[in-house]
């Protein structure tokens, strides 16, 4: 039936169901974009439930931790993973910093660097640490696990700058540190196969602690490193940066990862909602067809 052909009020004749069918696929993207903004912009967050066992392991390792003790934090993921990791970084580089730990952060990422500088600069200025004696980014070094190997004869032989040129040995935080014996946990954050690399030279060459922070999609690859203790703990994606967020016990603008959980568990359920009254609407639709 053409459009000219259709009687007057011929659409108070249609079921709501074929009504769904032909509603304008626009109007489901803006329900989805409102579904992520909304809480980001409003600040919502949703319950994350029992943080996960890996997750805590790695909290409370950094958390029995004494003032003074060193951790490294490899920063090994570049922009593309950065919804991911960054919230993890932020959060865990946090913890260490309130628990007046030094940090050091190095990358075998090219893109790393910047990317640490970001995450040591925003945490280091909220809590008034002072960088060179509380943090510092020693930079990009190629050479993968040469680059870790090396850091466990001599840190100061393979950096002897920081990322912005200074003398590692002159700095404050490096007073007694020399090699992995004076560090006590290494976290890779990577988005790669650069975390193999660690376990392979750090822990099993050096008998570093290492814990790791990956993306999910990179989590089954990694669980079972864990389950022969040779990573200390894992956090996995947006929800392991969710759960340690609130493990430390921030919110907000503070926790970005609860922000973007919250987000995407609105966004997952509103298209569950879409394809269950899309599929009721086909059946329902086509039983009104059959039926005429």
């Amino acid at each position: 039936m053409n459009v000219e052909e259709r009687p007057v009020g011929w659409w108070r004749a249609e079921s709501i169901w074929t009504r769904l069918l032909s509603l304008d696929r626009r109007w489901i993207f803006l329900g989805i974009a409102l579904a992520v903004l909304i809480p980001i912009i409003t600040g919502l967050t949703l319950p994350l439930g029992k943080p996960a066992p890996p997750t805590v392991a790695v909290y409370d390792y950094i958390d029995a931790l004494q003032p003074g003790d060193v951790v490294m934090f490899a920063v090994d993921y570049g922009p593309s993973s950065m919804p991911e990791l960054h919230p993890q970084a932020l959060a865990m580089v946090r913890h260490a910093l309130e628990k007046h730990l030094r940090v050091l952060s190095v990358s075998l990422n090219v893109q790393g660097t910047a990317l640490a500088n970001d995450v040591l600069q925003t945490v280091g200025e909220e809590l008034g640490a002072v960088d060179g004696e509380d943090y510092v980014n020693l930079g990009f070094k190629v050479g993968g696990s040469a680059v870790i190997l090396g850091m466990g004869e001599d840190i100061l032989t393979v950096y002897p700058t920081t990322a912005d040129g200074r003398r590692t040995r002159t700095l404050p935080i490096m007073a007694g540190v020399r090699n992995y014996d004076d560090i006590a946990l290494v976290i890779d954050l990577a988005a790669s196969n650069i975390p193999g690399a660690w376990i392979a030279f750090a822990k099993e060459r050096y008998d570093q602690d290492v814990a790791l922070g990956i993306t999910a999609i990179m989590a089954t690859d990694f669980y079972p490193y864990l389950q022969s203790n040779q990573i200390i703990g894992l956090v996995n994606g947006l929800k392991g940066a969710a759960e340690y967020e609130a493990l430390v016990g921030l919110e907000g603008e503070q926790a970005p990862g609860m922000l973007g959980m919250s987000a995407q568990s609105i966004a997952h359920l509103l298209i569950i909602v879409l394809v269950i009254v899309g599929n009721i609407a086909y059946f329902a639709s086509g039983r009104q067809r059959v039926g005429h």
